[in-house]
């Protein structure tokens, strides 16, 4: 549980070093002004980039404890039913790397101005992304269907209830594009969105490293932990 907690929590703090980083030098109170001359990819220090810090942490908080109380699950259960890996559940996570890699581009789109491509990239990444929690739930479908139920497999009882948090936060995700999307129609300069944009891409690639580390714990890695835990 400790080290769980420990990995999550040095998680959070790279995003919120990052976040800083991108900061240096902005003083919230002319960081409108200092808009047209930041250089590509960064984002100032004003409320919206302190409070997704904020909101991030609670969701590492999270997503900590529903690990860590797998982590207890297994250390006391005598054996250990694994969950099988299917080609779906590979799929869905390409899907989710190229959800982060579209967003990232959106980004580098809005900073130049590049309606084209940004209209592109975010259209295509919001469709991985719901592809990607579509998948997910035939995912689920797909184990039920091969006996792993809920109720005769604890390890499947975890991945509903952290795949079902993990989408959750996709979800609101998505409404966040459409926000920005609306303001877009309202019409508001691409320019002037580069900002929530980049906060969206930040975002996604916060959830992709969650989905990692779920992935691992729940897949991958599960075997290595139960015996970690047993030992």
């Amino acid at each position: 549980m400790t080290i769980t907690l420990a990995f999550l929590a040095l998680l959070m703090a790279a995003f919120a070093g990052w976040l800083v980083r991108q900061s240096v030098g902005v003083q919230p109170w002319i960081a409108d002004s200092q808009t047209a001359a930041l250089p590509p990819q960064q984002v100032s220090l004003t409320a919206s980039p302190v409070g997704l810090a904020v909101f991030l942490a609670v969701v590492t908080s999270v997503f900590g404890l529903t690990i860590s109380a797998y982590v207890m699950r297994m250390a006391a259960a005598p054996e250990w039913d694994f969950l099988p890996q299917p080609p779906l559940l590979w799929i869905n996570g390409a899907l989710l790397v190229l959800a982060s890699l579209a967003l990232q581009t959106a980004w580098s789109a809005a900073r130049q101005a590049n309606a084209q491509r940004f209209a592109q990239s975010l259209g295509f990444g919001a469709a991985c992304t719901v592809a990607f929690i579509a998948g997910q739930v035939l995912l689920w479908r797909e184990l039920s269907g091969a006996g792993y139920s809920m109720v005769r497999y604890v390890g499947s009882a975890f991945f509903v209830l952290m795949g079902a948090l993990h989408a959750l936060h996709m979800l609101g995700g998505l409404y966040a594009l459409l926000r920005v999307v609306l303001r877009l129609q309202r019409g508001v300069a691409l320019p002037q969105v580069r900002e929530a944009v980049g906060l969206c891409a930040i975002y996604w690639h916060y959830l992709l490293l969650v989905w990692a580390v779920l992935f691992t714990v729940l897949f991958v890695g599960a075997e290595p932990l139960y015996a970690w835990c047993r030992s």
